[in-house]
């Protein structure tokens, strides 16, 4: 490595969707930009969250300079809470998302000792030899930022989540100027959004869905509920405005929701004319045709407000014929089935089910192809790396850019932990870092691996057989005939010719007499014995466990 080089390492975000954290490296400094979090996928059974790797963190104690945020979103400011239990840096964000952070930290009582740090779009702050500036964009969320980060080689712009609307619900506008301004200056590296490069033409603006929420609101002569993420503020500013232009109340439930709303009121993110949100009493007392609530829920999470109302458990709303559920988000690739799974059951409960399959209730918050090129004629990057995507959203990104100026063979496609190094004279990817899942399950961080996740899919799929056996502590002679339970695989009680045959089959693996000093040989014998004979009589194989007792 040179030590004039400019390393960009990505530990996340590349390659899938959410789990965003990019490290910037010049000699001894280091940057990172957000710390996010991935919803975990079907087969990651038993784990509730997915977070960045932080070895390559570790190993280089002392060189992290800061942490820069580019807006509130789980994908990208969710794995915080773990990252701050081993590592105290400042961490720069605007406003707004500062605090949603501050929400979360508070919740794993994490608050105390923070170094957090609130800017303004425009403000420069200082990380070692890194320089570095917020510039505004339109999201799905007030105070998104991407960030213009002077490095001693030139200017890297990172975009964070971005479109251009020309129309946005809280008048936050990507500011095209300010890139025109380094575009003009030279930049020497550009990292965009992927997330949408395959999609063409421009994404829509954020109004659609206001005019769309507020036709609902009309129309409907019952409830409506309004399920979204519970740190989308701009769109429950626009159900607060649909409410008050049809003279509804409106009352929020789920415990993020409640939280985030309370925090982005009296940060004065959300403007709500007095009476308009009421509590459970004053939602009790309003007829249905007068009631909007909004809820957590829109993914299908198990513990979340709508999914209790699916499941006729929630505390204070029951679902009844005439009320409307609106879902005003995109299923999260993975959570397709439990969000059709509420889907159903509210049907069932005689509730109508608007969602984006049926009705345009959302858009998205990312760029199109158009918008991408915009953004790249703008700036006109020397080099340029695609982030936030699939491996597939990534090349063809990278396609786009070469098609509208970036150098043949300077658009770098990167996996999470390949390392870009870029000096005076080129760029290569140069190495790799650890950068694996990092899989959190209740309390435990890191504690699931790959084999873990395995056996619980084995034992999900086949079944577990246990053998206990008594032997001799002298001879190795078995006391009295092996036991054999199952769950999972096959009712062996009720199946005594098999039972017997299995039973047999352990005897003989013991060889009957000989005395085998070791349990592991004893336990791989009759595993391996029985494992053999089941999968032959059954074409299954269940996990078996032996349990070995001497006496």
């Amino acid at each position: 490595m040179t030590t004039s080089a400019l390393r960009i390492i990505p530990l996340g975000g590349l390659g899938e969707i959410g789990r965003n954290m990019m490290l910037l490296e010049y000699g001894d400094d280091m940057i990172a930009v957000d710390v996010g979090l991935m919803f975990p996928e079907e087969e990651m059974l038993g784990v509730d969250l997915v977070i960045p790797d932080f070895t390559y963190l570790r190993e280089n104690p002392g060189k992290l300079r800061a942490v820069f945020l580019t807006h509130g979103h789980e994908d990208h400011v969710g794995a915080l809470p773990y990252f701050f239990r081993e590592f105290n840096v400042p961490v720069y964000s605007t406003k707004l998302t500062d605090g949603l952070i501050r929400v979360k930290l508070n919740e794993h009582r994490l608050l105390q000792g923070a170094q957090l740090h609130v800017v303004e779009p425009g403000e420069v702050t200082k990380a070692g030899v890194f320089e570095v500036e917020f510039f505004t964009v339109a999201h799905s969320i007030p105070d998104a930022c991407g960030l213009i980060i002077r490095t001693p080689l030139g200017p890297v712009v990172h975009t964070g989540d971005f479109k251009l609307d020309h129309t946005p619900v809280m008048d936050q506008h990507t500011d095209l100027i300010r890139l025109a301004q380094v575009g003009a200056e030279g930049c020497l590296l550009l990292m965009a959004d992927s997330t949408y490069a395959e999609q063409e033409g421009y994404t829509p603006s954020e109004q659609l869905v206001g005019e769309a929420l507020r036709n609902i609101l009309v129309n409907t002569t019952g409830r409506v509920i309004i399920a979204t993420f519970a740190s989308l503020i701009s769109r429950v500013q626009q159900v607060i405005d649909a409410a008050v232009f049809t003279g509804r109340k409106v009352f929020v439930t789920g415990r993020s929701m409640i939280d985030n709303v309370a925090m982005a009121r009296e940060l004065g993110y959300l403007n709500a004319p007095d009476g308009v949100l009421v509590g459970v009493e004053q939602m009790r007392n309003t007829p249905p045709a007068k009631l909007v609530v909004i809820t957590t829920g829109s993914q299908g999470e198990p513990t979340s407000a709508l999914t209790r109302m699916a499941n006729g458990d929630h505390r204070h709303i029951t679902i009844a014929k005439g009320d409307t559920i609106v879902l005003s988000a995109t299923a999260i690739p993975g959570n397709e089935q439990a969000v059709y799974r509420n889907v159903d059951n509210l049907f069932r409960l005689g509730a109508d089910v608007l969602y984006n399959r049926v009705s345009n209730i959302h858009v998205r918050g990312h760029a199109s192809r158009e918008e991408l090129k915009i953004i790249q004629g703008l700036l006109q990057p020397e080099y340029f790396v695609p982030i936030h995507g699939e491996y597939r959203h990534l090349v063809v990104h990278a396609r786009l850019a070469e098609s509208v100026g970036v150098p043949e063979g300077n658009a770098f496609v990167l996996t999470d932990g390949d390392v870009l190094e870029i000096d005076e004279e080129a760029a290569q990817i140069s190495g790799r870092v650890s950068a694996s899942y990092v899989y959190v399950d209740g309390l435990g961080i890191g504690d699931v691996d790959q084999h873990l996740l395995r056996d619980r899919a084995h034992l999900s799929t086949d079944g577990v057989v246990v053998v206990i056996v008594a032997v001799d502590k002298q001879t190795g002679r078995l006391i009295r005939p092996p036991e054999i339970l199952s769950r999972g695989f096959m009712d062996l009680e009720g199946n005594e010719a098999l039972l017997d045959r299995s039973r047999g089959i352990v005897t003989k693996a013991l060889g009957g007499g000989s005395h085998i000093a070791e349990f592991s040989d004893i336990n791989a014998r009759i595993r391996d014995a029985l494992s053999k004979f089941l999968y032959d009589e059954t074409r299954r194989r269940p996990m078996v466990l032996t349990v070995t007792v001497e006496v």
